[in-house]
């Protein structure tokens, strides 16, 4: 992919992410957190351009400082999101301002490492971004999932139709 589109991607997952977490909704520790950020670790990867063909040593230090902001970012994340039951058992989540001042954090963070690039004349490509941000997504996965798994989970399905006092074969659609 292009720069153009991996930045398309970043920006559609972090405004997706973002929004969706500064809403409480339901957790399910049972379904598969892990896929989007491994999907977005495996679009990273398969980039030529993650590392500067002609500073190899240096671009790697920032990629693995990137990617070390990036799961920073997600443990802070995990951590200062609110986790509670609700009186039916399923439990929610919400980020709080904390959790605010972790992304800003570690955008400045990002920042700092970029301008840092720069300056060394480094080529840097949008693909070590999204390895961060697959990074930081999947940190803050596991641990809400683990925070969680104590409190309960929404794994037991949902009310059907039928499933109430009446019975259903009776009815008729």
């Amino acid at each position: 992919m292009s720069g153009l589109v991996n930045a398309l991607v970043i920006v559609a997952v972090v405004a997706t992410v973002i929004a969706r977490q500064f809403r409480a909704h339901p957790i399910d520790t049972d379904r598969r957190w892990w896929l989007l950020p491994v999907v977005l670790a495996v679009v990273a990867l398969r980039e030529p351009g993650i590392l500067d063909v002609h500073h190899r040593a240096e671009s790697a230090v920032l990629l693995a400082v990137e990617i070390l902001i990036g799961l920073a970012t997600g443990v802070g994340w995990g951590w200062t999101t609110r986790i509670w039951t609700a009186p039916d058992g399923i439990v929610w989540t919400k980020s709080t301002k904390a959790s605010v001042a972790v992304w800003v954090l570690g955008i400045a963070l990002r920042g700092g490492v970029f301008a840092l690039g720069s300056t060394l004349g480094l080529h840097q490509d949008s693909s070590a971004l999204m390895l961060g941000l697959a990074g930081t997504l999947l940190v803050r996965g596991g641990i809400l999932a683990w925070r969680a798994q104590p409190l309960g989970t929404v794994s037991s399905p949902a009310p059907a139709y039928g499933d109430d006092k009446r019975s259903a074969w009776k009815e008729r659609v």
